[in-house]
This record gives structure tokens, sequence and C-alpha cells, in this order.
């Protein structure tokens, strides 16, 4: 309405909002806290993603411990010298119904293609972790790919550690003598297993065989034609 304004009065940090009618009088509101009015901000560390190169920067000059995520097998195989280990996954032993058939399932396709275990989530993952490695550490986070050292790296923020990188892409990017390994083959090769491994072998064999049948075939006709009459029909 005409002649009606409206102000606040604050005072040694106490506020108060005044109507001030066209006749002079004062009408006074609820009194209200400055630290109520303002708004409350979280500020959360983000995980930082960085290269080979630049995580073999981290661990020998900025004090970084490495953190590797990995499966037992993959661990087992190669991993980088004096590091943590806590799998965020572990094997899934477990015999009930379902898991046995899920279990038998991986095993005759997944595990046999790919030699990865079946697994579950490792439920005892954080509190390992916490167990040995104090929230403020600087950690490097390894996996093979990358997915896991990400999931992981998600986890430990959450429970309060603030300093974490992770190896984007995984181990598989590590060039040979980036990190000092301990295993039976380099760090980018610790993911290969099961036929996987041996399919370029095969397939070399197999070329070789084509090739020589090939040639046999060009520059032996005769004698080819021979063989394969002695092949039984049908």
């Amino acid at each position: 309405m005409a002649g009606t304004a409206i102000y606040t009065s604050c005072n040694l940090g106490r506020c108060r909002l005044v109507l001030k009618t066209h006749n002079g009088r004062s009408m006074q509101g609820k009194l209200a806290s400055q630290c109520q009015m303002r708004r409350n901000f979280t500020v959360k560390a983000e995980v930082r993603f960085v290269t080979a190169d630049d995580a073999k920067e981290l661990v020998a000059v900025d004090g970084y411990n490495v953190l590797d995520v990995r499966d037992i097998s993959q661990f087992e195989r190669a991993h980088i010298k004096t590091c943590y280990h806590v799998p965020l996954f572990v094997e899934n032993t477990d015999n009930d119904p379902g898991t046995f058939l899920l279990r038998t399932v991986h095993n005759n396709f997944s595990g046999l293609f790919f030699g990865i275990p079946f697994t579950r989530p490792n439920p005892d993952f954080v509190q390992s972790v916490k167990s040995q490695l104090q929230p403020e550490t600087k950690l490097l986070i390894v996996c093979q790919e990358g997915l896991r050292s990400a999931a992981a790296a998600n986890k430990l923020e959450e429970a309060g550690f603030q300093n974490v990188a992770c190896l984007t892409s995984g181990l598989q990017t590590v060039k040979p003598g980036t990190f000092e390994s301990v295993g039976n083959t380099e760090l980018q090769n610790a993911g290969k297993a099961g036929l996987v491994q041996i399919q370029g072998k095969i397939s070399a064999v197999l070329g070789t065989v084509l090739i020589c049948a090939y040639l046999f075939i060009t520059f032996f006709p005769d004698q080819a034609e021979k063989l394969f009459q002695l092949v039984p029909a049908g």
C-alpha cells in the first residue's frame, strides 16, 4: 500500500524484518540469526585421473602409495613392487543353487576364454584399506583396465580419504620399465589368461598351415590332385 516500507534492522548479529506503514507505526517480524540465513557448503575433494607417466611421478616424487584393487590371480601374475593389495572383488565360493548355476555358466564362457574368476564385491574392502592406511594417506589406485580403480576411489573418498588418484585405463597402458614390478609377466599383460592368451599362437599356426597348403597346390598341382583323390568321399 502507499506509504508502506519494508526494511531489515540488524544489531549484534541479530536481524529483524520491519514493516513501516504510512502513519509511522512499525511492525517487527520474528528475530532471525544471521548464521541461520547463511547457506552451508561442503568442500569435497575430487579424485585425480592420471596417465602412467604422471602416476610414476606421483609415486617417485610426491610420495603416493600404490593400492592395487585387482583380484588375486591378476595380482600374482604381475604387480607394482611395494604396493598394497586389497581386492575390490573376491572369488564367490557360495554353493546355493543360484550362485552355483551362475558360476558354472561363467566358468564355461568368460572364465574359460578370459581366465576371469567368478567374483562378488568384497564386503570388507573399505575396512581392510582403513586397517592398513590412514585417511590422509596419498593413494594411487590401480587395476587392470581402470574401471575397478575408479569404483574403489569413489568408495574410499566417501569413507574420508581425500588424496586419491587413479591410473586412467589401468595397468594395461603401462609400458615395461615404468614401474619396478614383481611377477612372471609384464604389468600390461597381467589381465591376459585363458584361451585368449593363446589365441594369437593358434591363429599363427593355422595361418602357416593354410599358406603352406596354398603353395603346395600352386607349385605341385599334380601331387595335390593325387592327395585329394586319396581322401574318402562323403
